[in-house]
């Protein structure tokens, strides 16, 4: 009887402790007075702000892990507003008919080298490709400012070909390159 007792007690641990762990599955939402995306290319770098989505995420289960986020594209800026409109125009961004970018994330693996790579759907200028984007450690979970919900950093990198979504214009006189690196540094909200 007690081994079955231990047993039934064990499983019933063992139960908690699975209820527990997908407990700890949270939903975080993306702040966007808190984030941005800042890009460079060459001699021209600038931001993007207007960063809203959903990050669903587990410490230390990458499986369980999911990010769906909007870029308003309206929010460029690079401290220079002829230039800002002319990337914002038909040539490059063409805000006004594609004025959001997105990315659906597909996956994460952990990978020694680099850390963990989220894999997913980039979609800009009415463009969709496969991109790659290396998360740092993702922060800890901290009180905010307003002392009533959990806050937690999330930054990653990647660099894409602005000539594989159709961006081709050159307001460079010729002198732009062909990478752009992308920087993201967001902060998000326990749900």
């Amino acid at each position: 009887m007690r081994s079955v007792g231990r047993a039934g007690v064990a499983l019933a641990a063992l139960a908690m402790g699975v209820g527990t762990m997908a407990a700890q599955v949270r939903d975080w939402q993306i702040d966007p007075a808190h984030s941005q995306v800042t890009f460079s290319e060459g001699p021209v770098s600038g931001s993007l702000h207007g960063v809203k989505g959903l990050i669903r995420f587990e410490a230390g289960n990458p499986n369980a892990w999911r990010v769906e986020a909007t870029i308003d594209g309206n929010s460029l800026s690079t401290g220079e507003a002829a230039r800002d409109n002319d990337l914002k125009g038909a040539g490059f961004f063409d805000v006004q008919k594609y004025p959001a970018m997105t990315f659906k994330s597909s996956g994460v693996k952990l990978d020694s080298s680099s850390g963990y790579q989220v894999r997913g759907e980039l979609t800009l200028h009415g463009v969709t490709k496969p991109v790659t984007l290396i998360l740092d450690s993702p922060g800890e979970a901290k009180a905010g400012m307003d002392a009533k919900n959990l806050h937690r950093d999330f930054r990653a990198t990647t660099t894409i070909s602005r000539k594989d979504f159709g961006l081709t214009g050159d307001g460079n006189g010729g002198a732009a390159g062909d990478q752009v690196k992308i920087e993201l540094d967001i902060e998000a909200v326990e749900r």
